[in-house]
């Protein structure tokens, strides 16, 4: 074994290595979506104001807003995306309590301080909490919840303004138009912190102070439709998409076997390894599991083997021509891979252009494609070279070249190396 073939060789075993120590355990390191382990999928329609028309500006802060409320939720790989010029998508994987997330991720939030009129009535708002820096769950001198919240520069600036101008008037904080306080001020209020009280519970404490720390939403939205996906569905799709894979890599496995004999058994171990690189590749960029995703990764594995059916095809008419086995070697990869990379660049963009254009679970098929393509290739020059290389320099190869092609022996040809 040639030196650059033993680094090759080394190379590929530590590969072999990391990947099996970054995907296991599997059931616990592959992120699943929403198809796959249920939850709630949400679609919210934005209502337009007389205040603030419905544009891409308003539906990008729409965006930001919900994905930090379903970050604060805790909610692993969720999927919050724009729907045509007025909706939202909201994909929360493992919430099954879908009225807990409405009541999160739905709700304006607008937080505004008002004066309140002599006749009890709220009079004019003179501060938002658009300056809010921090909003957490605390108590007030009475051990009842209550919110605590801080301005930043600015805000402390104008709340600091705020109180002094209000002091021995009430003030009331309002919540989406619900008084949740009035307080009557008793001195400036100059340090930009402030609490909150009112509150009935510490869960409803805890979920206004999830929402201030969000921020309010530009507009309101309205649920324009909701669904649960069971667990049940999910683990039926799982079980579906395994038997899939598993019953097409088998047969792609026989098939590699009968056709192509050594260079088929090289080819799969390659695809092996492809496979593992894949999935480890999924699980150090964080990438979430969907059935169309599944789908990506089953065809990318079918890419993978046609790849190799290419290059042992180039392999085999370079010794039909009377070259030896290392040179048919050579000149079946270097011609073969003009056509791999052609064939790979026109897929890797229909897919670069599906994830672009695409929403939801097409950019996770879209993803997972473009994925497998350049592992593909990498595997390809890399590992069914390394091996093939190494086979063509043994003296069993030498002398039976035929049979480890398929074919019989053509006579009158050299087959010596």
């Amino acid at each position: 074994m040639r030196l650059g073939n033993t680094i090759k060789f080394a190379i590929t075993l530590v590969l072999i290595a990391v990947s099996l120590y970054i995907i296991h355990p599997l059931n616990k390191t592959i992120k699943l979506g929403l198809d796959l382990q249920g939850g709630t999928h949400v679609v919210l329609k934005l209502k337009e104001t007389a205040d603030t028309p419905i544009n891409q500006e308003a539906l990008n802060r729409v965006i930001e807003v919900v994905e930090r409320r379903v970050n604060e939720l805790g909610v692993s790989e969720p999927i919050v995306q724009s729907q045509g010029k007025d909706q939202v998508i909201v994909e929360l994987p493992g919430i099954k309590d879908s009225k807990k997330a409405l009541d999160t991720i739905g709700k304006t939030a607008l937080l505004e301080f008002k004066k309140v009129n002599p006749d009890g009535k709220l009079g004019e708002t003179v501060l938002t909490g658009a300056r809010l820096k921090k909003a957490q769950v605390s108590y007030d001198q009475y051990g009842q919840p209550a919110i605590a919240i801080e301005f930043d520069s600015a805000g402390a600036k104008q709340f600091g303004q705020v109180t002094q101008e209000s002091v021995g008037k009430p003030l009331a904080i309002v919540l989406d138009n619900k008084v949740l306080s009035a307080p009557v001020v008793q001195e400036p209020i100059l340090g930009g912190k402030a609490q909150i009280t009112g509150n009935r519970s510490v869960q409803e404490a805890q979920k206004i102070a999830l929402l201030l720390r969000a921020g309010a939403l530009p507009v309101p939205v309205e649920i324009a439709e909701i669904r649960t996906v069971g667990p049940t569905l999910g683990a039926d799709s799982i079980v579906r998409s395994i038997h899939a894979g598993v019953v097409g890599t088998i047969l792609v496995v026989i098939f590699m076997l009968v056709v192509y004999r050594l260079p088929g058994l090289v080819a799969n171990l390659t695809l092996l390894f492809y496979i593992l690189l894949v999935l480890a590749s999924m699980v150090l960029l964080k990438a979430t599991v969907t059935l169309p995703g599944l789908a990506g990764l089953i065809l990318s594995i079918g890419m993978a083997v046609d790849t190799n059916i290419l290059i042992f095809e180039r392999f085999k008419e370079e010794i039909h021509e009377g070259k030896s086995l290392r040179p048919a070697l050579d000149a079946g990869f270097k011609h073969a891979f003009a056509t791999v990379i052609d064939s790979h660049s026109c897929t890797f963009i229909t897919a670069l252009i599906l994830f672009w254009l695409g929403t939801g679970t097409v950019k996770g098929f879209a993803v997972t494609l473009m994925l497998g393509i350049i592992i593909n290739l990498f595997t390809a020059i890399t590992v069914t070279k390394n091996i093939l290389d190494i086979v063509a320099g043994s003296e069993v190869m030498r002398k039976n070249l035929g049979l480890w092609l398929g074919r019989r022996k053509q006579e009158g040809r050299s087959q010596e190396c």
